[in-house]
């Protein structure tokens, strides 16, 4: 059963408006404007009326660090093996688009797929952080599709060009924060047909160790994201798509495809 209506968090959500982007907070099922410092000191501002239209993704991360072959079904349909070791790629900052934003796929690829994520997003700058202490450099979690060019991940091998094009990594809609990321139900959504579903307790790395390996390679900073990895049932994707990631206690990310 998805729980979207969990009231003991903050939604942090960022949006367009006419001076430029601006945060806002979802708490206790009221709608405020952020102010102070989102990777420091914040609190409510100003009360809203309700969520605000055009959102943007939550945040721009100078590097998005993705994990593959973070679930045991969905190494079995990729015919892998399980990794004994966090399996690191990265995607550019220039492949991310916030809700409703067209995922666009580029011609001559081939075969264009989604994969539902959860993803965690840095509030401090991390660097060899242990688990242990890994919950202090986390400011929340939001959604992720990785979108991967499917063709071309099995002719490149490594996954720099087939993950890495403008609009492939879908984010948002918002952060949440103060939410366990342990045990989410996770869904993907192709139109109105539901092509995956599981729980984040089904991952083979859990969050405070996928944070405590990339960190020890490398330095992320505050908004930076990792994102960790999807369950089976990933496929194509087609022109007029419409793709959801759902996420109990986040909510629905939702891009169309052009």
């Amino acid at each position: 059963m998805f729980r979207f209506d969990v009231v003991s968090i903050d939604r942090i959500y960022r949006a367009q408006t006419a001076s430029g982007p601006r945060y806002a907070i979802e708490r206790h099922e009221q709608w405020y404007w952020l102010d102070g410092d989102l990777f420091g000191r914040y609190h409510t501002g100003e009360t809203l009326a309700g969520r605000p239209a055009s959102l943007l993704a939550p945040v721009t991360p100078s590097k998005i660090v993705a994990i593959g072959l973070n679930y045991r079904h969905h190494a079995a349909e990729m015919n892998k093996a399980l990794p004994d070791e966090p399996l690191m790629f990265m995607k550019p900052s220039t492949a991310v688009i916030g809700p409703d934003a067209s995922i666009r796929t580029p011609p001559g690829v081939g075969r264009v797929d989604y994969e539902s994520e959860l993803a965690v997003v840095i509030g401090r700058e991390a660097y060899r952080v242990p688990a242990t202490r890994a919950s202090e450099y986390i400011l929340g979690v939001t959604c992720m599709n990785d979108v991967t060019a499917r063709d071309l991940q099995r002719k490149d091998v490594q996954y720099t060009r087939a993950k890495g094009f403008d609009t492939f990594a879908p984010l948002g809609p918002c952060i949440a924060v103060g939410l366990d990321g342990s045990a989410l139900a996770l869904e993907g959504w192709v139109n109105d047909a539901r092509r995956q579903a599981s729980n984040t307790r089904d991952m083979i790395f859990d969050i405070a160790t996928l944070v405590e390996c990339v960190s020890f390679v490398m330095t992320l900073h505050p908004g930076d994201v990792i994102s960790t990895g999807t369950p089976s049932g990933v496929g194509p994707l087609q022109t007029g798509d419409v793709v959801t990631v759902k996420i109990e206690g986040v909510g629905e990310l939702r891009n169309p495809v052009e």
